[in-house]
């Protein structure tokens, strides 16, 4: 009997740096855990456990090694005080900055301030600062050592502990104020602490995309209840207290408070929260109204249709939290150098030390320079390079309206070289209008049977001629599937079979190939039906693009040639390979994505298989359900406008990342040496440290703006 798999979804507090993510995501994968994927920048952690172990265990076990935990549908913990960097920074500073006042040598001289100059005053000002730097700093590296992977905090713990420790032997030996360094250590621990803190804010500025979808999540409702005499009332409701079913008002200036349909009323909706299109569209009865969309005009009465986790909302950002928790391939480097950096610096260090020591003669300012090393040594630039760009990169594509279901397709996007575009619903609009049809038998009972065949069809012209002959005494099917690439067929209660699809299921019944759409009934064509279709009116500019950009644009499709090539020449597309069954078509994009990385556009259930195999798959949201879970990017609801944002944020992300991690590289191969030659002291040291991640997350936050197409 197989044991069932629980989902678990987390987060994680404390976690400062990838070596605290790879720390979790270690220990987790060593009890058991599947698919673990950490984000150290929004502290989302998620893994698959059977019933081997709990998650409670597993959360006991992570908590053990020093962050908090706390599952994701919990309410947010009361925290204590001393609980975050900001809360300790401000508790240290006035400690610190009294220590620093005998570095003004008018002072030494100056009631109370000479008092500042006794070694034992010192002690009593650096002690608070000392324990609650070590409460975090030591009690956090102690940890890391012994999970056998050394963060950052093992380098402030170790130079701070340092400077205290000397400073106290020299205290207690009364050896004077060349060997006091009690200043050092306490204005490490607080610089420490305001850099982190820093570093936290900066970081959680590149989840602002984000937090805009979140907030929109939890808002009040216009519930509508009857009464005994079936008098209309309405009051107001939380929207996670809904459910599906219920009936809503939804006024002009509101936002929609959950996924619903219109049962009454005329609306213009801005989705701009979901699909960055910020033209209001028109929504009347039937039409589906997206939670968090704005109403902008016009009032409505609508059925909740989803709630909860179910909402496209819930969707999106789940989509975007799965996919920043992921490591791209360029990240793979980095934690290899993280893994190693702590323990290479601190070999560093003691070289520092010991070469110092025997050029200078001297212990004290080789002991400075050493801490100095420790203290400027920053592993959580290469750590944050990778994730922060990507937070950002994602973060502005699901304001735009672009999901991407992992980070690694957001790399990718750099090596594209082709774009390969299904016909049917991509490059057109997928809205047929019957031009004409023929048939040798009764037209009412052609179009009877069309539309039986039809309304149960997932494909966009079958869709369209469902609407347009949509009767009320439809044929009651014995059986009924829809065969990729081939149509529809059916048998009735009699054993009569029809069969609806393209030119190929007629092949050998007619030499005429220039229709849509043939009927058969037990083998016999019946009919035919031509529809027009209309190409999407921003298919030429994104076709332009692409082309102006030097990548290879090439139309696969299952319609006739002549179709085909008339729509590829219309919009100047590079090669047109036409008359595809699915089968054929994910052989197709196999043999170009071996090539050169190719993404697929498409939309269709025969695209699913084409889809899956392309370097990247790209499915629009008014897609059928296979194609968007086959794909992964989704655009939303606004066609093709996207998709070269789509390309742009992928190229400007990775060139991003490549900018952090070059500027996190060159930070440490530059500071280290010069605060091992002495240009460095170990309080300045600690700022820039702190102040080396600021650059780097401001430099991902660039990419919330800057211009990618």
């Amino acid at each position: 009997m197989s044991e069932s798999v629980e989902k678990v979804q987390w987060k994680v507090d404390g976690m400062t740096c990838s070596n605290c993510a790879l720390t979790v995501h270690k220990y987790l994968e060593g009890k058991g855990a599947k698919n673990v994927a950490v984000s150290v920048i929004n502290g989302d952690v998620s893994f698959d456990v059977n019933g081997a172990s709990t998650s409670q265990k597993l959360a006991k076990g992570v908590e053990s090694l020093g962050y908090g935990v706390q599952a994701a549908n919990e309410p947010v913990k009361k925290k204590k005080f001393l609980s975050n960097h900001y809360q300790r920074f401000l508790f240290c500073v006035p400690f610190t900055a009294i220590l620093l006042l005998h570095m003004f040598p008018a002072l030494h001289h100056v009631s109370p301030f000479h008092y500042i100059m006794n070694p034992w005053v010192q002690l009593a000002l650096t002690l608070p600062v000392f324990i609650v730097g070590m409460r975090y700093f030591g009690r956090s590296a102690i940890k890391s050592l012994r999970n056998g992977v050394p963060n950052m905090n093992v380098l402030i713990s170790i130079g701070a502990t340092s400077a205290f420790l000397y400073s106290l032997i020299g205290a207690l030996r009364g050896m004077g104020d060349e060997y006091l360094f009690f200043e050092t250590a306490a204005t490490i621990i607080t610089l420490v602490f305001l850099g982190e803190h820093l570093e936290h804010l900066s970081v959680q500025s590149t989840q602002r995309a984000l937090k805009a979808l979140v907030k929109s999540q939890k808002i009040m409702a216009n519930m509508i209840a009857f009464d005994d005499q079936h008098q209309e009332h309405i009051f107001p409701i939380e929207n996670t207290q809904l459910k599906v079913g219920d009936l809503i008002l939804i006024k002009t200036g509101e936002q929609v408070p959950v996924d619903c349909k219109i049962l009454w009323g005329d609306v213009q909706v801005n989705e701009a929260l979901l699909t960055g299109e910020s033209l209001p569209i028109a929504k009347a009865k039937k039409d589906v109204l997206i939670g968090g969309s704005l109403v902008e005009e016009g009032t409505a009465k609508a059925q909740v249709t989803a709630v909860g986790n179910d909402t496209v909302l819930s969707n999106i950002l789940n989509l975007v939290k799965q996919a920043q928790g992921e490591k791209p391939p360029v990240q793979q480097m980095a934690d290899r150098i993280s893994a190693i950096f702590v323990p290479a610096v601190l070999i560093i260090a003691l070289l520092t030390l010991a070469i110092n020591w025997i050029v200078l003669g001297e212990f004290t300012p080789a002991l400075m320079r050493s801490i100095a090393v420790m203290v400027i040594a920053c592993p959580c630039a290469m750590g944050l390079a990778t994730p922060a760009a990507i937070a950002v990169g994602l973060g502005r594509a699901a304001r735009n309206g672009i999901l991407f279901r992992n980070a690694k397709s957001l790399e990718v996007f750099k090596d594209i070289r082709q774009v390969v575009f299904d016909k049917t619903g991509t490059l057109t609009t997928g809205k047929f209008a019957i031009a004409d049809f023929t048939t040798s038998i009764d037209t009412e009972e052609f179009k009877r049977i069309v539309y039986s065949l039809e309304k149960y069809s997932t494909h966009p012209l079958a869709k369209s001629i469902a609407a347009h002959w949509k009767v009320g005494s439809e044929i009651r099917w014995k059986n009924i599937e829809e065969i990729k690439g081939l149509g529809m067929q059916a048998t009735d209660a009699n054993g009569v079979r029809y069969h609806v699809g393209s030119y190929t299921i007629a092949a050998e019944l007619t030499q005429d190939d220039l229709h849509n759409m043939y009927v058969l009934r037990n083998g016999e064509l019946i009919g035919t039906i031509d529809l027009q279709d209309e190409l999407r009116p921003e298919a030429g500019s994104v076709i332009n693009y692409l082309r102006s950009k030097g990548i290879k644009t090439i139309l696969l499709s299952g319609d006739r040639y002549a179709k085909s090539k008339a729509i590829g020449d219309a919009l100047g597309i590079d090669e047109v390979i036409a008359e595809q069954t699915p089968e054929q078509k994910l052989q197709t994009v196999a043999a170009l994505t071996a090539q050169q990385p190719t993404v697929m556009v498409g939309d269709g259930i025969n695209d699913a298989p084409a889809l899956a195999k392309a370097t990247v798959g790209i499915s629009m949201s008014e897609a059928t359900q296979v194609a968007v879970q086959s794909a992964q990017v989704v655009l939303m609801n606004s066609g093709l406008t996207k998709l070269p944002t789509a390309l742009g944020l992928g190229r400007h992300t990775y060139l991003t990342i490549k900018q952090n991690l070059f500027w996190a590289f060159f930070y440490n191969i530059v500071a280290i040496p010069v605060a091992a030659l002495g240009f460095l002291t170990p309080t300045f040291g600690a700022l820039v440290m702190g102040l080396s991640d600021v650059v780097l997350a401001a430099n991902s936050v660039r990419l919330s703006f800057k211009k990618v197409i």
